[in-house]
């Protein structure tokens, strides 16, 4: 299956390219075959990217990729293949600033991943991939931009080159549950691999790429390595709008039951929502379609009681609170477009985060449930609970650095002035010696 063909109107909207699959049990290993292109897939193994043309209408052709992963030959053949992506040489959308660059890593280094998040992470929470086959997606992912970083970093001999390797994120959401005193989860869906290790082999690996790196640079070279948060244990979700519909801010219809993404809310009976991780809308007059409650004072005590309420959650199970913080966003945020963030902000306690259903709009009968899936460590909570990390090879003074730093560090570091209206400020950073 592929996009959906906005140029039918009928219930054949979705694009299907046909493949055919012809197993070999004696050998181990299957041929498939698509677009009258054939290649051999051994169990456990993934495929190369394979290209896919789907057929839109007269001489409209959308081009996407794939990978294969055999997981079985028998007694049943279980074949797994990764979400399509768009094909970086004829993407169907911009996919790179300027446009050509995405062809031009292609034909430098081969397909790759195109995918903001590419690794099926939902794949091993269903059960349809092991730990082991997760990983060896990750990796392969990791490679293809190694080889992107390696190669920007070679043509870069004046300038900034930045990369971003997602794979630490991946893996320590997926693998956080096998670590020292985390509860055992899914124990059988590990496969081959030694999952009580995967983090740590992980970061070693990550310490050799950072040697790599410096080996290819001079003393007059700053590189900095950084990440937005760290990581801890998501062991307990929690329904906001649950909490919301029992405290009566958030009404359903009469007679009706929850839905996703808001189904069946009654707006003009509802003060408050929560979409997404960590926010609480106010269903606000003049803002909110179906709006009710009055900006002004009518808005700042309806946010006052909600705040007082979450800071006192209890976990019934636990006897633990679950919120560390409720952030406002009138007095946290600044600029042109904080009227579109949430009212709210969750600053959740360590081993709590948003349910699944909650995120999804949906009201469940409990508030807190157990989060029995693989993804098991999580960051969207308290900002303090979750510090990233920091390294350079220069030396810089700041007694609290911050992520927001970084846009006028590099700024100042280039000699170009930075913006009044920007947040953080510059580090004192230089070379050491």
């Amino acid at each position: 299956p592929g996009p959906e063909n906005t140029l039918r109107r009928d219930s054949t909207r979705e694009l299907r390219v046909p493949f055919t699959v012809r197993s070999d049990s004696a050998r181990g290993q299957v041929e498939i075959e698509v677009d009258r292109k054939r290649f051999p897939l051994r169990q456990g193994e993934y495929s190369d990217w394979v290209e896919l043309k789907f057929k839109a209408g007269l001489g409209i052709r959308i081009h996407g990729i794939c990978r294969f992963y055999l997981k079985a030959i028998t007694p049943d053949l279980e074949l797994y293949v990764t979400p399509v992506n768009l094909h970086p040489m004829k993407p169907a959308l911009p996919i790179s600033h300027p446009f050509i660059y995405s062809v031009y890593l292609a034909k430098l280094t081969g397909l790759y991943a195109t995918l903001g998040l590419a690794e099926d992470t939902w794949a091993l929470n269903d059960g349809f991939l092991d730990d082991e086959a997760f990983l060896q997606q990750c990796y392969l992912i990791q490679e293809e931009r190694e080889r992107m970083f390696f190669d920007a970093l070679e043509k870069t001999s004046r300038g900034a080159c930045i990369c971003v390797f997602d794979i630490t994120d991946r893996v320590q959401h997926m693998f956080w549950r096998y670590l020292p005193n985390e509860r055992p989860f899914a124990a059988e869906n590990h496969g081959d691999a030694k999952p009580e290790g995967v983090i740590e082999e992980l970061y070693r690996r990550m310490d050799h790429l950072v040697g790599r790196a410096l080996k290819k640079i001079d003393d007059d070279t700053l590189l900095l390595v950084i990440s937005d948060h760290g990581f801890k244990s998501f062991q307990r979700g929690v329904n906001l709008n649950t909490w919301l519909y029992r405290h009566g801010y958030l009404a359903l219809k009469s007679g009706a039951s929850s839905g996703e993404w808001f189904e069946n809310v009654d707006w003009g009976r509802s003060r408050a929502y929560a979409l997404g991780l960590n926010g609480i809308y106010l269903n606000q007059r003049n803002r909110e379609r179906l709006g009710v409650v009055e900006p002004g004072k009518e808005a700042m005590e309806l946010k006052r009681e909600l705040r007082e309420g979450l800071e006192s959650l209890a976990d019934p199970e636990t006897g633990r609170v679950a919120v560390q913080q409720v952030f406002d966003s009138s007095t946290t945020f600044s600029g042109p477009y904080t009227e579109n963030a949430p009212d709210l902000i969750i600053g959740y306690a360590e081993g709590y985060r948003a349910s699944w259903d909650s995120v999804q709009g949906r009201v469940t009968q409990d508030i807190f449930e157990v989060n029995s899936k693989a993804w098991s460590g999580d960051h969207c909570i308290h900002p303090d609970l979750v510090p990233g990390v920091l390294f350079s090879n220069w030396r810089f003074t700041c007694e609290r650095p911050g992520i927001i730093d970084i846009a006028p560090t590099v700024l100042d570091l280039f000699g170009i002035p930075v913006p009044p209206h920007q947040d953080g400020k510059p580090w004192e950073i230089r070379p050491r010696g």
